[in-house]
């Protein structure tokens, strides 16, 4: 996963450090020397994530992430301060303004690229929600905006996993000032019992579990549905940065150390409750705009008014971020003799199973509509070409490699989908265009004996490059799409599907 990093620091040897490491992973890296610089870089480069050095002449860090954190429009950018300063008031200070995390100098590089990776998962889960957001804003039913540092932190349900009699007894106390719930269990196993029966706002996981290991439960919330966007916030010791490191990696969302500090530990949680109520909050606003205007009555997908619209902001914010978007078009191959020969109530069921076959093989972000008849299209956000040939290839073999359950003699009729994808790269393309684009390929791969998959630019796609090596990729993928919101956009849009 990519991202474009804002590094600010008035010394630029440190500048250049940063840039290097954060290059060498692939990062694109933008920088600032000042204050004043750093926010005028917020307003035209659209950054990801800011690294942002505390001790600066004029303006220091504090004020810098305060000020981007009173923007509507900048606050769900996630901000690292990076400092040489030890003091925990300093710390909790910067948390207060809205900083997500500190690093200290020297900078561990695991835990830089640890936390700028989860960082920028969940950027991604947030910018797609707020594009979402702004879709429904332009139909004129959703008006109120929304800002991430305004959500209420007080009365959360919060489940702590501890075995650590002193640990505990400080955390629940300390948790409780601001009137939460907090419930606490001293192994994985009654902590799950727990989820399974009753709802809450944040974990807390012990990573020095003395029975278990803290960092393969916080695993397997991560892959189980119900706790898969719960925001996790580990408890470890200091020499466990390794494994902090991978738990921010596995989707864990922020960490505390021990001694656990009183101030230091509400600040933190008080941030993922924060992050956890504006996410809530963009997805309630989103569910308002959800109606039968907006989508498909027979596949719950949506229709080709909401692409139209909600294309049009993802082109212009593929232009202003320089990443790819793809486009992937397809149809069911002969559909026409399915309803001539079964019947149009065969048809539908043929429809539905296609459109859920489409959602489950692709990212919770990805967007997926129905344009009418049996013209589907996939909208790919920040996609290289070789991901979308993946992604094309398999939707297709998700359609072809099995068949297709509805009400015939037998059970079963086999289908088959032609696939025709664009790779769209910078703005200013009309929609109109860029749907023609894929369009065209689409035509081309009919013509080609459809179930096949063609793309401008690439031709057809040889099924056999893409079948073993998309298993790995598709592994990949997952590692890359745990973000938080996966739970909240199926629940929310019932076309998205799978982490892909």
């Amino acid at each position: 996963m990519s991202a474009r990093v804002l590094v600010v620091d008035d010394i630029l040897p440190n500048v250049k450090l940063l840039e290097a490491k954060l290059s060498c992973e692939y990062y694109d890296v933008i920088t600032a020397t000042s204050g004043q610089e750093a926010l005028e870089k917020v307003e035209t480069e659209n950054p990801d994530i800011v690294l942002l050095d505390v001790m600066m002449p004029g303006m220091d860090g504090f004020e810098v992430c305060s000020r981007i954190k009173s923007n509507p429009e900048k606050a769900h950018i996630p901000v690292v301060m990076v400092t040489a300063l030890t003091d925990v008031e300093d710390k909790v200070r910067g948390l207060e303004v809205g900083a997500d995390d500190f690093l200290s100098k020297p900078i561990d590089d695991i835990a830089l690229m640890a936390r700028v990776r989860s960082l920028a998962r969940l950027k991604m889960a947030l910018d797609e929600w707020r594009l979402r957001e702004n879709s429904a804003n332009q139909f004129g039913v959703v008006t109120e905006k929304t800002n991430l540092m305004q959500e209420p932190v007080e009365g959360a349900r919060i489940l702590l996993v501890e075995d650590k009699d002193f640990d505990k007894n400080k955390i629940v106390q300390s948790l409780s000032q601001d009137l939460n719930i907090v419930m606490s269990v001293d192994n994985g196993m009654r902590a799950m019992e727990l989820i399974s029966s009753q709802d809450f706002d944040i974990m807390m996981v012990s990573l020095n579990l003395r029975e278990e290991d803290g960092l393969r439960l916080c695993s397997h919330l991560r892959s189980n549905e119900k706790t898969r966007s719960l925001p996790i916030v580990m408890i470890a010791e200091q020499d466990d940065m390794p494994r902090v490191a991978h738990g921010l990696e596995i989707g864990a969302h922020d960490y505390i150390l021990r001694p656990l500090e009183k101030n230091e530990l509400i600040a933190r949680v008080r941030t993922q409750i924060r992050r956890k109520r504006f996410q809530q909050r963009l997805r309630s606003s989103y569910e308002i705009s959800l109606s039968m205007a907006l989508t498909d009555s027979l596949t719950g997908l949506y229709n080709r008014r909401y692409l139209e619209v909600h294309l049009e902001k993802l082109i212009a914010n593929n232009a202003h971020s320089n990443k790819a978007l793809g486009v992937i078009m397809m149809d069911i191959d002969h559909f026409k003799s399915v309803n001539d020969t079964h019947g149009h109530k065969v048809g539908d069921e043929v429809l539905q199973v296609f459109a859920e076959r489409l959602k489950n093989n692709l990212r919770s972000f990805d967007l997926v509509v129905r344009l009418g008849g049996e013209e589907f299209v996939a909208i790919l956000p920040d996609v290289m070409p070789e991901r979308a040939y993946f992604v094309a290839e398999r939707l297709r073999r998700a359609i072809a490699d099995e068949p297709v359950p509805c009400s015939v003699e037998g059970g079963f009729l086999n289908v088959t989908t032609s696939v025709g994808g664009a790779i769209i790269n910078n703005g200013g393309h009309p929609i109109a265009a860029v749907l023609e684009r894929a369009d065209k390929c689409l035509y081309e791969a009919k013509h080609a004996g459809r179930n096949c998959s063609v793309f401008e630019n690439k031709g057809k796609l040889d099924p056999e490059q893409y079948q073993e090596q998309e298993r790995s990729f598709f592994d990949k993928e997952v590692e890359d799409a745990l973000p938080p919101d996966d739970e909240d956009t199926n629940a929310t849009q019932t076309q998205n599907g799978a982490s892909s």
